[in-house]
């Protein structure tokens, strides 16, 4: 795995989330980049890179389909909703502020 080699920006809220969730199901990224293309969003591996890392702008039709695609809520992605539930794994966090 590698790591980040620049500190997080501040450009969106979810990046991080996006990360964080994506690796926890085990996914790639080139995975996460087909299902975003397969649900109508045209991303490159580039502009998930920068995503993930917060340095560039989420459109609110790439953040629907990251929350459905990572099977979380977008109050989840934001940052308004500390509850994950990913079904497939059983795998639950739950604790609200």
């Amino acid at each position: 795995m590698r790591l980040r080699k620049q500190d997080l920006g501040d450009r969106n809220l979810i990046g991080h989330r996006v990360e964080s969730v994506r690796k926890q199901k085990g996914m790639k990224q080139k995975e996460l980049l087909a299902q975003l293309q397969v649900s109508g969003v045209d991303m490159n591996a580039s502009g998930l890179s920068k995503l993930e890392g917060q340095i560039r702008f989420v459109t609110d039709v790439e953040l629907v389909a990251l929350a459905d695609i990572l099977e979380v809520s977008v109050d989840y992605l934001l940052g308004r909703d500390e509850k994950i539930i990913l079904l497939d794994c059983f795998y639950y966090i739950i604790s609200y502020h």
